[in-house]
């Protein structure tokens, strides 16, 4: 089986390690195609505007200066022999839960390989607080990514879709098992925007992702992992809302 491996972390990202070594415990056909640099937030975009540089690291190691849709289209397209059997992006610094799916680089590769109509994986290790910087521990993707993939690859994915895996921000051993669940949504008093003022007077902003919330109680990837298990959620590329097309035919009668 042939794997590809991305993510929006860069890489560098030690997430990436982690999941090269879950891939691996899989199949012995493992090749690497990421950003540069850290994407996080980069979502399904790409780069238009300016040209995209591959460079080799390795043997079946590359990285492109671009987003992660870039990279999983430039590893389909000029880097691997033949397409892949399968795809996993990650393992992701941070969670990938709720609406927030639409903004991931991590999700949004996986997206990509569905589009190519190719099995994809996005993998996100929640952590538990701000401001941790690189102290981020992987040990749950680590010690639960092959249990949950192995049975993962063994059924066959509908077309365009793809599976979003969050582990909890525990120790591997504290994980409390596995939940197939729906993707959540949030109460968005989302986070913050920080203003600052730079050495010459200039005003700039951060962007901060704390103090979302989310409504409990409906059984998704939000309460799988706030209850300590890791979440599986199948997402779908088909964004039509089917409820409301019968009611907007009748505003515009054939």
């Amino acid at each position: 089986m042939r794997i590809l491996l991305t993510n929006d972390d860069g890489i560098n990202a030690p997430g990436l390690v982690v999941l090269e070594k879950i891939a691996r415990a899989l199949s012995d056909d493992i090749w690497i195609c990421a950003p540069d640099e850290e994407q996080s937030g980069a979502g399904h975009s790409l780069t238009l505007s300016r040209p995209v540089r591959l460079r080799q690291h390795g043997e079946r190691r590359f990285s492109v200066s671009g987003t992660p849709t870039d990279a999983v289209t430039m590893a389909l397209r000029k880097v691997l022999p033949a397409a892949p059997d399968l795809i996993l992006s990650g393992v992701n610094r941070g969670a990938n839960l709720g609406d927030d799916v639409t903004y991931s680089g991590t999700v949004s590769a996986a997206m990509e390989g569905a589009l190519a109509g190719i099995p994809a994986i996005a993998l996100s290790q929640v952590y538990a607080k701000e401001g941790v910087g690189d102290d981020v521990s992987f040990d749950a993707a680590a010690t639960w990514g092959e249990k949950v993939l192995r049975p993962l690859v063994e059924v066959p994915f509908a077309p365009r879709t793809l599976i979003n895996v969050n582990f909890p921000p525990v120790a591997g051993g504290e994980v409390k098992g596995i939940r197939v669940v729906r993707q959540g949504f949030h109460d968005y008093a989302r986070g913050s925007v920080v203003e600052c003022t730079d050495p010459r007077g200039y005003r700039y902003f951060w962007f901060g992702l704390h103090g979302i919330e989310h409504t409990p109680g409906h059984a998704t990837d939000l309460e799988a992992i706030g209850d300590g298990f890791v979440s599986v959620t199948p997402l779908h590329l088909d964004l039509t809302h089917q409820a409301s097309l019968a009611m907007l035919a009748t505003r515009f009668p054939a």
